[in-house]
């Protein structure tokens, strides 16, 4: 079992993006150490820290419960700048296995989001 995200259009060729529950996990745990906290740190992931502490415009993605509900239009809109700054600045390394695969996931984040954007729907946590 595992999660997916997805536009929340009914349109089965949409693109989307899967994990295990656990995948996801370490990808979140991995952008969030990208921007420069531990997620482990933070209120809700064990840790106290506040959410509105943060500047980082992938807080809602961070912050997002794993398996219901969903981001609107406008939140992926304002994340993708920073999702493919993080591929741009992170993809000189892509040699290691485990950060080929955090890229090859953002990306296709990436994807999904766009796509978000294009078609004005939300992006659906299933």
């Amino acid at each position: 079992m595992g999660l997916m995200l997805c536009p929340a259009d009914d349109d089965v060729t949409s693109p989307d993006v899967s994990w295990s529950y656990y995948g996801f996990s370490l990808f979140r745990e991995w952008l969030a150490q990208t921007e420069g906290f531990a997620l482990s740190e933070m209120a809700g992931f064990g840790g106290n820290r506040p959410w509105n502490s943060l500047t980082t415009t992938l807080a809602p993605l961070l912050h997002h419960r794993d398996d219901e509900g969903d981001l609107a239009p406008a939140h992926c809109a304002a994340m993708l700048p920073r999702l493919e700054a993080i591929v741009a600045e992170r993809q000189h390394a892509a040699d290691d296995p485990v950060l080929r695969r955090r890229i090859d996931d953002t990306r296709r984040l990436i994807d999904v989001m766009k796509y978000c954007v294009d078609k004005d729907v939300p992006l659906a946590f299933c």
